[in-house]
């Protein structure tokens, strides 16, 4: 395994980060959940990545399910202390029963205060090493789609009041640092504006999709990524599974989440889905290299990104992905593969 230290802090994460957040729903037990954490480890992986409303897809009945597993699996193995754990405050949503007596999530003082305790709570750990905003407050379309649509609305918790809290956990010692996910580059660049204005911590990670399918964040996002030291922890590095190309052609596996999740993960059902996986599949053909593998890899190679997440159903698969480490993309692979994306740039933001 390959380390990458996050500047500014004392955290030195595997270039793979164990993704969770299929553990203790429909898609994997808690035994699946101890498989794949002693396996990871094994190989060199010291990054969990879980979130508050875990497992996915949310429900009342399966929130905090995850880290209850990570819990077990860390008091039984003892070994708190070699996993940098990443946990996610949920965003502005309609979810009332994450934090019940609250209508909906929001990232006020308050909610954010209840939200981590919640979070240790289920995690049977007295500090979570990076804690990350979801997604933002403000309205906005962070799961798919590329343009900006503006809500002209009053109704936002301010970037300030999130940072001033998330200063007052991290200077209460119940995180070490916090980080963004699905950001864009406006909202990055005013926690950094208000971080120096302010005198207060600015994040240091975003987590935001990222793929050979997805490749939006190079635009904007990845400069300010390098420039300000504030990597990228990229998820969904295999497009929902599409790149592995499971799902050509028609193809519906059972226990996918294609076929479990149904409209779910419809960001990755576009009119050129399907031929740019294609192309993307015979790339990896040409030079006789796993498509997973490949795409996992590419994601793992760029200057901006920090940590590539990965999730697995399966032993067979987690096996597979953590190897994408050791694969060496050539020059003439990485030129393929930005052929492929002058024809189908982006084809699920």
């Amino acid at each position: 395994m390959k380390f990458n230290k996050i500047p500014n802090t004392d955290l030195n994460v595997s270039q793979i980060c164990l993704g969770t957040m299929t553990w203790g729903s429909m898609q994997n037990t808690e035994q699946d959940g101890f498989d794949q954490m002693d396996y990871a480890v094994s190989k060199g992986i010291n990054f969990f990545d879980t979130a508050e409303l875990y497992s996915i897809p949310p429900t009342k009945e399966t929130c905090g399910a995850t880290s209850r597993i990570i819990a077990k699996w860390l008091k039984k193995t003892k070994k708190r202390d070699q996993i940098i754990i990443a946990d996610k405050v949920t965003g502005r949503s309609g979810m009332d029963w994450i934090r019940p007596g609250e209508k909906e999530t929001r990232l006020n003082k308050k909610q954010i205060n209840t939200a981590i305790d919640n979070s240790l709570k289920n995690l049977q750990i007295d500090h979570v090493d990076i804690y990350q905003l979801h997604w933002p407050d403000r309205p906005l379309n962070v799961f798919s789609g590329l343009e900006y649509e503006h809500t002209d609305t009053d109704e936002i918790v301010p970037i300030l009041e999130t940072m001033e809290v998330m200063a007052s956990l991290i200077k209460a010692g119940k995180i070490k640092y916090y980080g963004l996910s699905n950001e864009t580059p406006w909202g990055t660049s005013q926690y950094i504006k208000l971080a120096e204005k302010h005198n207060i911590p600015k994040p240091i990670t975003i987590q935001n999709a990222y793929s050979l399918l997805n490749r939006s964040y190079e635009v904007g996002l990845s400069e300010i990524s390098i420039r300000e030291k504030i990597g990228l922890l990229a998820y969904s590095p295999l497009g929902g599974g599409h790149l592995t190309g499971k799902y050509l052609n028609g193809k519906k596996p059972a226990g996918t989440r294609e076929v479990l999740w149904g409209n779910r993960f419809d960001r990755y059902r576009t009119p050129n889905t399907e031929a740019a996986v294609k192309a993307y599949c015979e790339v990896a053909k040409k030079y006789n290299i796993d498509p997973a593998q490949m795409a996992i890899k590419f994601c793992i190679i760029q200057k901006f990104v920090t940590s590539t997440i990965i999730g697995a159903t399966s032993m067979e698969q987690l096996k597979k992905n953590i190897d994408s480490i050791d694969l060496l993309l050539t020059n003439d692979v990485i030129k393929d593969i930005n052929n492929v994306q002058l024809i189908y740039s982006n084809p699920c933001p």
